[in-house]
């Protein structure tokens, strides 16, 4: 496999930092990372994808090594579809395959329903496609933590004292069950979530995973996945804030839709199960093009 390519590409509101990884014959994958807020990561088991396709990261504008502008207007789901736009013409992506993981299968799916040309299929990796279902599992999977720690979340989100201790390790308790199972948390994910754009995740969603009240808030594109007419595989974890129950009903809206679930995983089976991951997407990908 060769040496990464990488970059810099100007989109509305600044530049974006990208890497290319592999230069197999196949339709590119381009990978829409969560968020929002957040970053590609460099040890994504995608990568090992290279010596079939090439495979493209990028870091959305305000996330990563990307520009970091302060600028609210930016962050609109418009302006991020018109930026995934503009990395595909610029890396001449005239056929891809697309990947979202998180908020990137909001992404993604916002941008499948302008209809774009040569999106030959799409990977919806532990998917939020309705952010009111999104809290209401989340609120659900509050239920099963000790109810000292509802409380200390409760509490705080009330009292908007979100950045103290007590209210981060109630929170490391749910992200241990359905965030990431793997314990320790690898290093790279740990400085991963440091570099996390709170400005924006705070703006777009809200104060933590199960209280959305961001632009987001709204947003349910259920009553029309089934314009989405190319295949599609909806994937997730046992354990996940994206539900088995959920991503199997978003699935059920998609007429040419897979569905698989990592029995060891929550909400990073990239992490969680890398090479079984890897090994699920590769087969999807190598099924179309």
């Amino acid at each position: 496999m060769k040496k990464d390519t990488e970059g810099y590409i100007p989109v509305t509101g600044g530049n974006v930092y990208y890497r290319m990884t592999g230069n197999g014959l196949g339709i590119p994958l381009l990978v829409l990372h969560g968020g929002p807020g957040g970053m590609s990561r460099e040890s994504d088991p995608l990568r090992m994808l290279g010596d079939d396709r090439p495979v493209i990261y990028y870091d959305q504008l305000g996330c990563g090594n990307s520009d970091r502008p302060d600028d609210l207007s930016l962050w609109t789901v418009e302006r991020y579809v018109e930026e995934l736009e503009q990395v595909r013409q610029a890396l001449g992506l005239e056929e891809v395959h697309i990947l979202g993981h998180s908020w990137g299968t909001m992404l993604a799916a916002a941008y499948l329903l302008k209809q774009p040309s040569g999106v030959k299929s799409v990977i919806f990796s532990s998917s939020c496609l309705n952010a009111r279902m999104w809290e209401r599992d989340q609120r659900n999977y509050l239920k099963e933590l000790p109810q000292e720690t509802q409380e200390i979340i409760e509490l705080s989100e009330q009292q908007n004292t979100t950045d103290s201790d007590a209210y981060q390790d109630a929170m490391i308790q749910f992200y241990e069950r359905h965030v990431c199972r793997t314990l320790p948390w690898p290093q790279e994910l740990l400085d991963n979530m440091k570099k996390t754009n709170h400005t924006i995740y705070g703006y777009m969603w809200g104060a933590s995973e199960f209280t959305v009240t961001g632009t987001l808030q709204d947003f349910d594109v259920t009553n029309r996945l089934n314009e989405i007419k190319i295949p599609s595989l909806f994937t997730c974890g046992r354990f996940d804030e994206a539900t088995p129950k959920t991503t199997e009903y978003y699935a059920s809206l998609v007429s040419e839709s897979e569905l698989y679930v990592f029995e060891n995983s929550s909400h990073m089976p990239g992490v969680e199960e890398p090479q079984a991951y890897a090994d699920k997407i590769r087969d999807f990908v190598n099924r179309q093009y």
